[in-house]
């Protein structure tokens, strides 16, 4: 018979419920149990797991290292999924392969590139990826330096933190005073830039931000998986245009994402995003962990988490090509189960089951809802 197989998943987004799910459903057939922790104990995906446990706070990388270790060896882990402290994480591959845990993660030099936005776009230009024009900013005449060039060029500015993920921190300048129009209606990313300017001057440190021209529609995130041999096994481009989402096989996207995958040895899954910039493609970011999204694959008949679980076991999948591209879609939310304030639910048959702490009853509804995103047709 054939074992079942154990997937931990750390301090990872809430969409990720789905990543879980197809898992489960996994084409082969395989019986797969799941572990989850997490920071928050509302997070749905404690309650989506099959054990569940909350992180302890405030540990150092090195710390953090030591606590999953202990999770992969007392849980029974097959594989590894790391978020947070994924770079501490895979420098000690070899320690957590000696316990019998494979992380599906790339290998510590990949991680490193791509920690940094700027390290990062200099890498892939020097392969030959285009990116936009960019300036690397720590102080306000740096700032304004950046914003004036831009915009004689034509362009609108905009910054992000040269490390960071999720477009935390992401804003567009303005030239526009602060008005009744920046209280009105919905929060904008758009801050005037006399407001940016006078919050570097009293700021207590220097920030680290790339600046860079505003990158036009449509935004297409190429979702890969790449063998430890560095050979990409998948690649499908998901697009958005505002509301509208869709998918794309088309070369302008895949050639340059599967150039930085196997390049770069970006093993098992990454996710690489690209913009416009004037009437041609440019690279805005690379995410070294599956991507929040990823699950909508399964509009075009692919279980990618599955396969990469499978690759991580080294059972190579093969290339996965996609049978059919799914319709255009749009995202909306849903809830989503949360766990009860007291006692998480685990499954008889788990073993070790160690309860969340308990949560007072005036801070959370121990039957609510969380809402989380799954894909509708247009």
């Amino acid at each position: 018979m054939v074992s079942r197989v154990r997937v931990w998943l750390n301090r990872t987004y809430a969409e990720n419920v789905f990543f879980m799910d197809q898992l489960r459903r996994n084409p082969s057939d395989r019986a797969v149990e799941i572990h989850a922790t997490h920071g928050d104990p509302d997070s749905p995906v404690l309650a989506a797991a099959d054990t569940a446990e909350l992180e302890p706070e405030n540990l150092s990388p090195a710390g953090y290292v030591e606590y999953a270790l202990d999770q992969c060896a007392r849980r029974g882990i097959d594989v590894f999924v790391p978020r947070l402290h994924q770079s501490a994480i895979v420098a000690h591959r070899a320690e957590f392969e000696a316990v019998g845990t494979a992380l599906l993660a790339p290998p510590p030099e990949a991680v490193a590139v791509f920690h940094d936005k700027v390290i990062a776009y200099e890498a892939v230009q020097a392969i030959g990826v285009p990116v936009p024009p960019w300036w690397r900013v720590r102080s306000s005449d740096e700032l304004v330096a950046a914003v004036e060039e831009l915009e004689e060029a034509g362009h609108k500015a905009c910054f992000k933190p040269a490390s960071g993920a999720g477009g935390v921190g992401f804003r567009v300048i303005t030239r526009s005073p602060f008005s009744m129009v920046h209280l009105s209606g919905f929060p904008s990313p758009y801050v005037p830039l006399d407001l940016v300017l006078e919050a570097l001057r009293r700021a207590e440190e220097p920030v680290d931000w790339l600046v860079m021209p505003r990158l036009e529609q449509p935004e297409v995130s190429v979702d890969c998986l790449t063998g430890p041999d560095n050979r990409v096994r998948l690649a499908i481009g998901r697009t958005k245009n505002g509301r509208r989402r869709g998918f794309t096989l088309h070369e302008q996207w895949l050639e340059p994402a599967r150039l930085i995958a196997e390049g770069f040895g970006l093993h098992y899954l990454s996710n690489i995003q690209f913009r416009m910039f004037g009437d041609r493609p440019v690279l805005m970011d690379v995410n070294t962990r599956p991507a929040g999204g990823l699950h909508q694959l399964s509009l075009c008949g692919v279980n990618a988490p599955w396969a990469a679980v499978q690759l991580a076991l080294g059972e190579d999948p093969g290339e996965v090509i996609p049978p059919f591209l799914g319709q255009d879609y749009t995202v909306v939310s849903g809830p989503r189960p949360l766990r009860p304030v007291s006692l998480p639910h685990q499954r008889p048959e788990a073993t070790e089951q160690q309860p969340l702490p308990a949560v007072p009853a005036d801070s959370v509804e121990a039957t609510a809802p969380q809402a989380t995103v799954g894909a509708l047709p247009l």
